[in-house]
């Protein structure tokens, strides 16, 4: 009996498994790199986080944005300059328009406003001040 094809059969068969194999090997090496690769980048991230996170106390509070009214930027200038509190009467003057009570008391309202985003007071009732 003649086994010569038998051999040849295996030997193709192996050299075939062999290359798998070594192919197998060569993509798994890849995924080790990625991998090794994404835990550095994870790594660093977590360092990133407790870095931001220590910091973060120690980071200026931004000032809340103003709601859309044309005069609460010229209020908080008039509020700047004021060596005192102010009445709604005194800053509505200062902004130049009438002394109509429709207009001291949208300009309280605005005041108000201001006092609940945090940057006036209201140091007693109607008297109103930047604050420190």
């Amino acid at each position: 009996m003649n086994i010569q094809p038998l051999l040849d059969a295996l030997g193709i068969q192996q050299d075939a498994a062999r290359a798998l194999a070594d192919g197998l090997r060569a993509r798994t090496g890849d995924v080790q790199n990625r991998l090794r690769e994404a835990e550095i980048h994870l790594e660093h991230l977590a360092i990133a986080r407790k870095t931001v996170t220590a910091l973060a106390d120690r980071l200026p509070v931004a000032p809340p944005d103003l709601p859309e009214h044309p005069d609460h930027p010229r209020m908080l200038a008039v509020f700047n300059e004021a060596t005192e509190p102010l009445r709604a009467r005194d800053v509505c003057e200062a902004l130049g328009h009438e002394l109509l009570p429709k207009n001291v008391e949208g300009t309280r309202a605005a005041l108000k406003r201001l006092v609940e985003i945090g940057l006036l007071t209201e140091v007693d009732t109607g008297n109103f001040a930047r604050k420190p």
